[in-house]
């Protein structure tokens, strides 16, 4: 087990899917730990790399499990799942191995990933849950339309999600909404917020404020929240393009979960230094 207390240099991948952006590490041969307050710092773009989500790559002791990854956002708090952050690191496992279809674990499920003919990954991010322990919430009551302003609608897809679906995207403050949506007392855990406007059944507009890092670019697990929920009060059709900032995915709900492809990209490679945290005192 290495400790990141010593006087060297940890290489990395910056990475991003539509965006949504990803300072990546390999621990498969050293088991790097990290404290709270150095994620925070790493995740800072004036002070550190910067990123929406820190991703740790891990072996897996089970059978058919090419990695297992853990996440955390830039504010140095924890998250379960990241489906971006998982279709970036399946390309570099591809890669690696020469595979087209490999099997990601998190802590809270096992993600199968494929490569498309067009270089895109598609992941399966599992059935969502709409139960409202589930999502979790604080007390029990309709999912779909929970009793907040603007009724949004509730999901769970390992992380907790809030939709808003409004008539006009353009006149909403996704900034305002998702900084009170995020912290409102019937999330314990908190939320990811998306607001969502149909343009036809099977194309959503949507902006995404996610828990811990603010309004993103993309969101993998948002893009799949908004598809479910859309279907769930017969919005739209089983297969949706999901209009991001960042770009556009393709969501598709089918019996055996709910999958994305979308495009990613590598940023650039580095190395950090473990003097860049002595100096800063973290």
């Amino acid at each position: 087990m290495s400790d990141f207390n010593h006087k060297f240099t940890l290489p990395f991948i910056k990475m991003h899917g539509l965006g949504n952006d990803f300072l990546i590490i390999d621990c498969r041969q050293n088991d790097y730990k990290f404290s709270n307050s150095q994620i925070k710092l790493l995740g800072n773009r004036n002070l550190g790399v910067g990123f929406d989500q820190f991703v740790l790559m891990y072996n897996s002791d089970k059978e058919n499990i090419h990695t297992f990854l853990k996440f955390w956002n830039s504010d140095g708090s924890s998250s379960s799942t990241c489906g971006n952050a998982t279709r970036c690191v399946a390309d570099i496992i591809m890669k690696e191995t020469g595979l087209d279809k490999i099997n990601i674990a998190t802590s809270v499920e096992i993600i199968k990933c494929i490569k498309l003919n067009n270089g895109q990954i598609l992941t399966n991010l599992g059935i969502p849950k709409t139960f409202w322990r589930d999502i979790p919430l604080s007390e029990k009551c309709d999912t779909s339309k929970l009793p907040i302003d603007g009724n949004p609608i509730a999901t769970s897809l390992g992380n907790p999600h809030c939709t808003f679906f409004v008539e006009n995207l353009n006149q909403i403050s996704v900034s305002k909404i998702g900084q009170e949506t995020e912290i409102n007392p019937l999330f314990p855990q908190k939320t990811n917020v998306q607001i969502a406007e149909v343009i036809d059944d099977n194309k959503i507009k949507v902006k995404v404020w996610e828990r811990g890092s603010g309004i993103t670019m993309a969101s993998g697990s948002s893009a799949c929240a908004v598809a479910y929920s859309a279907k769930r009060l017969n919005l739209t059709k089983d297969t949706v393009q999901i209009i991001l900032d960042g770009g556009i995915v393709n969501v598709y709900c089918k019996e055996d979960g709910v999958w994305i492809s979308g495009d990613i990209k590598y940023v650039f490679s580095g190395k950090i230094s473990s003097l860049f945290f002595d100096n800063w005192n973290n």
